[in-house]
Formats: C-alpha cells, structure tokens, sequence
C-alpha cells in the first residue's frame, strides 16, 4: 500500500448540507435554526458563555498591592567599589562619581570581587558583602536610614530629598 492508495472508507465522508436555499426540502426557511433567539443568529456575543457569568465580570478589578512602606536601594555591587577612588567609599562619593542615583538609600551587593582595603558607609549590605569586605581587610559601617528606625512614612518625601 502506497501513500497515494490511502483514501476514506466508503461512506464516512459526506457533503455538506446546504442549508437556507429556499422554503423547499430540508434546511428551507429557518434553516433549521429555529425561531429567533441567539441560536438563530449569525455569530455569538463575544465573550458569551453560554449564560455563564463571563469570564471579564469574574475576574476582580483593580488586582495587586502597592506597598507604600516599600524602601528602594540604589545598589552598587563589589565589582564598582573595586574601580572608587580613595579608600573610604560613602554614598555621597558614590553619586559624585555617578554610580548610583541622585537621591535614595545605597545598599551593597556581593557581585564582583574586592582586592583592596575599604571602609565603605552605606544603608544597607548584603551578608555577601559584608563578608567579602572583611576578607579584603576593610569594614563595613551601616548608616541609619533618614526616617529614623521602623518603617518609613507612607507618602512622605523622607527619601527623595536625600
């Protein structure tokens, strides 16, 4: 048996009843559709399930959650250190040389590597960090946050204006 001697069994493929030709014969008038109603129509609602609350009316508005007590940290990583001048590093000798933003708490992250001895001032460090600046022989000196210790004001300009 070849590809070209494969076809359907005898019977299985029937052709389309053409439906809505005229009043004679099956399929006349309403086309079998009936009388009126969405079922007689030519195309659904969209979105329509069938009577079922639909899916945009099920699904709950205004999702998610801003937290207003969030604290945002410029991060400088070990690697961007490595390249500061000088061998005390501070946030405000970090947003001299333009390596964080303007504005906002500085926070330490342990990517890169730190070959030299520096005593670095930031907000915030992470243990990897803190880790590889002891090993360099430096230290670490975690400053307090501008809004006091607790969490920050809600809708305040405690952190924009520092």
């Amino acid at each position: 048996m070849k590809l070209h001697d494969l076809h359907p069994a005898p019977g299985s493929r029937r052709s389309r009843r053409r439906v809505g030709r005229g009043i004679a014969g099956k399929g006349g008038k309403t086309a079998g559709r009936g009388t009126k109603g969405a079922g007689a129509r030519d195309n659904p609602k969209p979105g329509f399930e069938g009577g079922q609350l639909p899916l945009t009316q099920r699904v709950p508005k205004l999702k998610g959650f801003k937290n207003p007590f969030r604290v945002e940290y410029a991060v400088v990583n070990l690697g961007t250190l490595e390249r500061c001048q000088g061998p005390v590093v501070t946030p405000e000798t970090l947003r001299d040389a333009g390596l964080v933003r303007k504005r906002g708490l500085v926070k330490v992250l342990g990517r890169g590597e730190l070959s030299r001895k520096l005593t670095v001032s930031a907000h915030a460090f992470s243990a990897s960090a803190l880790a590889a600046i002891q090993a360099a022989g430096g230290t670490a000196n975690v400053l307090a946050p501008p809004f006091g210790h607790g969490r920050p004001p809600a809708r305040g300009n405690a952190l924009t204006n520092r």
